[in-house]
C-alpha cells in the first residue's frame, strides 16, 4: 500500500526579489562572457576585448603601459 502524499508548503517569491534575482544572475552570465571571450576561451584570437578595453583605458586617461 502507497504512502500517502504529503503537501509541501512552497513560500512565495516577489515579483521584485525574482526580477533582481534574475538580472544578477543575467549580469553574471554577461560578465564571464566577456571575461571568457578576453581570454580566447569563447574567440579565436582573443584579443579583441583586450584591445578594445585597453583603448577604452586610453581614452580615460588611464596610463596602462
Amino acid at each position: 500500500m502507497p504512502a500517502p502524499a504529503r503537501s509541501v508548503a512552497v513560500p512565495a517569491v516577489s515579483p521584485r526579489l525574482l526580477a533582481v534575482a534574475l538580472l544578477t544572475v543575467g549580469l553574471l552570465l554577461v560578465l564571464a562572457y566577456l571575461v571568457a571571450f578576453d581570454q580566447g576561451a569563447i574567440s579565436q584570437s582573443g584579443m579583441y576585448m583586450h584591445e578594445l578595453m585597453h583603448d577604452g583605458r586610453h581614452l580615460l586617461g588611464v596610463p596602462c603601459h
